[in-house]
């Protein structure tokens, strides 16, 4: 996995955009997306998660996640709209997975919990030309709260590379529990 340099969003909140790529050697791709925009799956695999569900609100399909954090810091939340697409470029099978923070009435902020308001990811899969597959990641959030900028960018740096384990492993799982 190679994090690429990051670069600052904002100069007031010192907080950073990540760009990853990773090699995932023994994962097809299409498994791999199968298994990001599993939700269910996910709350089998991912320690972090506490609660995480789809709803549709006015038509739209929107997920309500949230996010286990160390004591003493509090929960975070996030709700956002996700979309996947497959996709022939040129003859290569690509997935893209983009997500953003939205705002919905019906999803009020809960006592205790800070609702995560800047979210954006970006993710592409595709085939390593063997039996594995490449990934691309864009990431951004805002955990918001008193959380040292250092200590996000720190969270941020190990935890994607961290995730891509996790998700590794739980695709190898995942034709043994579907």
């Amino acid at each position: 996995c190679v994090t690429f340099p990051p670069h600052s969003v904002s100069q007031q909140s010192g907080l950073y955009e990540y760009k990853i790529f990773g090699g995932l050697a023994d994962v097809p791709p299409k498994l791999c997306a199968d298994v990001y925009m599993d939700l269910d799956f996910r709350k089998e695999w991912d320690q972090y998660v506490k609660e995480l569900y789809e709803e549709t609100y006015d038509g739209e399909k929107v997920i309500y996640w949230e996010v286990k954090y160390p004591f003493p810091l509090s929960n975070r939340d996030y709700v956002y709209i996700r979309e996947c697409r497959e996709m022939d470029v040129d003859g290569r099978r690509i997935w893209a997975v983009l997500a953003k923070s939205v705002a919905v009435p019906q999803c009020p902020e809960k006592p205790g919990i800070i609702r995560v308001k800047s979210y954006k990811q970006s993710l592409v899969i595709e085939s390593d030309g063997k039996a594995g597959c490449k990934v691309y990641m864009y990431y951004f959030d805002n955990p918001g709260g008193m959380i040292p900028s250092w200590l996000v960018n720190w969270a941020a740096k190990s935890g994607v590379p961290a995730f891509l384990k996790d998700i590794q492993k739980a695709c190898l799982n995942y034709s043994k529990s579907t």
